[in-house]
């Protein structure tokens, strides 16, 4: 990947993340950088150097990774990504290529202390699924898929007024676009651990 392409990747994932009317997937990845502002940047060297070290697919997933895993993607520069992101997206490759099995592993532990209901009740505040997130206790991508397994998104959505809870939901809905996601197979994973 050319540096300047590598450079609109980084922008275009960052936009995504980071601001609620754009879509990367709806626009393609398309941003107004100029070959110009390129040019201006003083860190364009790093847009060099990842541009030869990672093929289009790692590049891409290399960005995405370290978006979704940063608490303000607004604030996440090249410098820092290119300083720890590796290890970010080497964590992100090994849970995503082991997902179903973290999946269960995470929900198993989770349905012998409480019951479905419970883990989304949020009458008394945060949920318990939420809860532990913010604990780092499970992945954003567990969220996800369940998420897509029962929508509860838009349940909190309307009847949580949190700060907390925006930028959680807005990060479920930017990601869930980029997780293939098998719900008829995670559906049975729970079945299998609730044996109903």
């Amino acid at each position: 990947m050319k540096p300047f392409d590598v450079y609109c990747n980084y922008l275009s994932i960052k936009r995504h993340f980071s601001e609620e009317s754009y879509d990367y997937i709806k626009y393609r990845g398309k941003t107004r950088a100029s070959l110009e502002s390129y040019h201006k940047r003083k860190d364009r060297y790093w847009f060099e150097k990842l541009g030869r070290q990672k093929t289009d697919t790692e590049i891409f997933d290399f960005f995405l990774s370290n978006f979704i895993h940063t608490d303000n993607p607004k604030k996440l520069w090249i410098r820092n990504i290119i300083k720890d992101g590796e290890e970010i997206y080497l964590n992100w490759k090994k849970l995503n290529e082991s997902l179903s099995y973290r999946f269960k592993e995470t929900m198993t532990s989770l349905l012998e202390k409480y019951t479905l209901t419970e883990l989304f009740d949020f009458t008394e505040g945060h949920s318990i699924i939420l809860k532990q997130y913010l604990a780092n206790r499970i992945d954003i991508e567990i969220l996800v898929i369940l998420d897509q397994l029962y929508t509860f998104t838009r349940l909190y959505d309307k009847k949580l007024n949190d700060p907390i809870w925006d930028s959680i939901s807005l990060k479920i809905k930017k990601y869930s676009p980029f997780l293939q996601i098998n719900t008829v197979k995670y559906k049975h994973i729970i079945r299998s651990i609730t044996h109903e």
